[in-house]
């Protein structure tokens, strides 16, 4: 039996995965939680296989929390699970200890499989993904400039190429201004670029705004 932990923000969400996920014979929902600290709550007291985790969480935020889940319970799987796109956090979350990367519009046949193979020990990506990540081995030069930034980096990226000034930032990512700012001067030198309206002319072109 795999237990699951669906961890979302959203009632709606989580109806919707209790129906799907428990459909599936050897699978059962053992708990929800709506935001960061619920998530590493329920963790600490039921026992839990795989959380399937929101990337945009109220407090910590998706990859904070990812972090987080890992550090207190190292034998959890976490199957991220995000409006994103692949191409905006997918590879973030593989190099911060996720074990797998959907968008919500997936196919419930696909978000079961990916359940269990994260269940079984396994990491689970798209084709396309899993192709971009063999051609990036060795290959850092080749590497896309936002590929470069750090989980946090690339999330004040796109926050900034949104429009969001840099104190409403700081705000909704619990930081203060001075290292928000900080975060934008390094994200401006990796990517090679001057002022936020380049990073939302570089967001645009690349896909990386809805």
């Amino acid at each position: 039996m795999i237990r699951l932990l669906i961890a979302d923000d959203h009632y709606v969400v989580r109806e919707g995965l209790k129906r799907i996920l428990t459909a599936e014979e050897g699978m059962t929902v053992v708990a929800e939680a709506a935001t960061s600290q619920d998530t590493l709550d329920q963790l600490s007291r039921v026992p839990a296989d795989v959380v399937v985790l929101d990337m945009s969480m109220p407090g910590r935020g998706g990859l904070d929390t990812l972090r987080e889940v890992k550090r207190a319970r190292p034998d959890v799987g976490v199957l991220v699970f995000s409006v994103h796109s692949e191409d905006q956090f997918a590879v973030h979350v593989l190099r911060e200890g996720g074990d797998g990367y959907l968008t919500k519009g997936s196919a419930p046949e696909e978000i079961r499989a990916a359940l269990r193979k994260i269940h079984n020990g396994g990491k689970f990506v798209s084709p396309a993904l899993a192709e971009r990540l063999a051609l990036s081995v060795g290959r850092d030069f080749d590497v896309p400039p936002h590929e470069r930034l750090s989980p946090r980096e690339h999330q004040v990226m796109l926050m900034l190429a949104s429009g969001s000034r840099v104190k409403d930032i700081a705000k909704e990512l619990c930081l203060s201004t001075k290292t928000v700012s900080t975060y934008r001067s390094r994200t401006l030198e990796k990517m090679g670029l001057l002022r936020n309206a380049e990073l939302t002319q570089y967001a645009l072109e690349e896909g990386m705004l809805n």
